[in-house]
């Protein structure tokens, strides 16, 4: 039957990748013209039917549609709550646009072991969005079986073929460590995994942007772990281990990073932001892991599922949207953790346990 005919079929056929055949199907660009013209002809051959022609006459009666999400759950552990909330939002997106949302929780053993969403299995929903990066592998494989509209949150591929909305990681992190600057810091470490997440990494390197433009090399000895490398969680047992030799100010990736710098920092004697100055990102602080109100770069995450929502609707229904990744600008908000640098401070009294 010709529903049962994949992407990953026609690209097998056509000794091409299934990303090729996504964006010759699609009208994407990255592929010749010849090439996306075999194709079509080919997948017509084969009786693969586009999404688009499937859902246009549903399109036009104005039909609902069911919105798969898929979530790791090494992304909602004890602090990490960030990613639950934008979900949240991207369910109240879809509400207000007469659809629904279908959360899938996907375990870490699943993810491992290679068992594919039991929503994309089951055939009951008509378009899939990821939020936070999963395994390569598991990824990879997702995308090659899946034969609805695929919408990343809040990451994006390699290649970029997909589409995707994400903050804008890079330079919200730019703006953090400027901030530091222009409040008389030189010695600014960084708190984050690097290469765990897309955000991070970009966060970093607006971090490092910023020191390269202040003339200031980066000191490895500050980029410190935020979270157990092997797992991707913060809440099982890792504590922030700090440098023998310390910085005057730390950009940290996440609040919940900035957070935790802040309870380590206190339990050795320093004090935020009197000793040690720290700036977040997200505006998302935890309750009761610090008492200090973190200075932050906002993350817009109700204009990332407004926009998510809004382009994946139009994916599933066939009419014209703009392809690519959508990258959504935060602002910085102001609070109590970052002071001026006042010169060299004493070394912390730190109490005996």
């Amino acid at each position: 039957m010709a529903k049962s005919v994949k992407m990953a079929d026609i690209a097998k056929t056509m000794g091409v990748s299934t990303v090729t055949v996504s964006k010759a199907l699609s009208n994407q660009k990255g592929v010749s013209e010849e090439l996306r013209a075999k194709i079509k002809k080919k997948a017509d051959e084969m009786g693969y039917r586009t999404i688009s022609a499937m859902n246009q006459e549903r399109a036009k009666k104005n039909a609902s549609y069911t919105i798969g999400v898929v979530l790791s759950d090494r992304w909602l552990d004890k602090y990490e709550a960030f990613y639950w909330t934008l979900y949240q939002d991207v369910a109240a997106a879809a509400v207000q646009r007469g659809c629904f949302t279908m959360l899938e929780i996907l375990q870490s053993r699943d993810e491992n072991e290679m068992v594919m969403p039991r929503i994309t299995q089951e055939k009951k929903i008509e378009g899939l969005m990821i939020i936070g990066r999963l395994a390569d592998a598991y990824l990879e494989k997702l995308l090659e079986d899946i034969d609805v509209p695929v919408f990343f949150v809040d990451f994006y591929d390699r290649d970029g073929a997909y589409d995707a909305v994400v903050s804008n990681s890079f330079f919200g992190m730019y703006v953090m460590t400027n901030h530091l600057f222009d409040m008389g810091h030189r010695d600014i470490g960084f708190v984050g995994n690097m290469l765990c997440t897309d955000s991070i990494t970009d966060r970093f390197f607006g971090y490092m942007k910023s020191l390269q433009e202040h003339g200031v090399e980066v000191d490895r000895e500050w980029i410190i772990d935020d979270r157990d490398p092997d797992t991707g969680r913060s809440d099982q047992g890792f504590e922030i281990r700090l440098p023998e030799r310390m910085p005057t100010a730390f950009a940290c990736n996440s609040d919940v990073a900035a957070s935790m710098l802040v309870r380590a920092l206190e339990k050795n004697g320093y004090r935020v932001p009197e000793d040690i100055s720290v700036v977040g990102y997200d505006n998302y602080q935890p309750p009761g892991l610090c008492d200090v109100r973190i200075t932050t770069y906002e993350v817009d995450m109700r204009e990332m599922a407004r926009r998510a929502v809004k382009n994946m609707i139009r994916k599933i229904s066939g009419e014209h949207y703009k392809q690519g990744i959508n990258v959504i600008n935060g602002s910085i908000i102001y609070k109590d953790s970052v002071a001026e640098y006042k010169g060299p401070r004493k070394a912390p009294s730190k109490e005996p346990e």
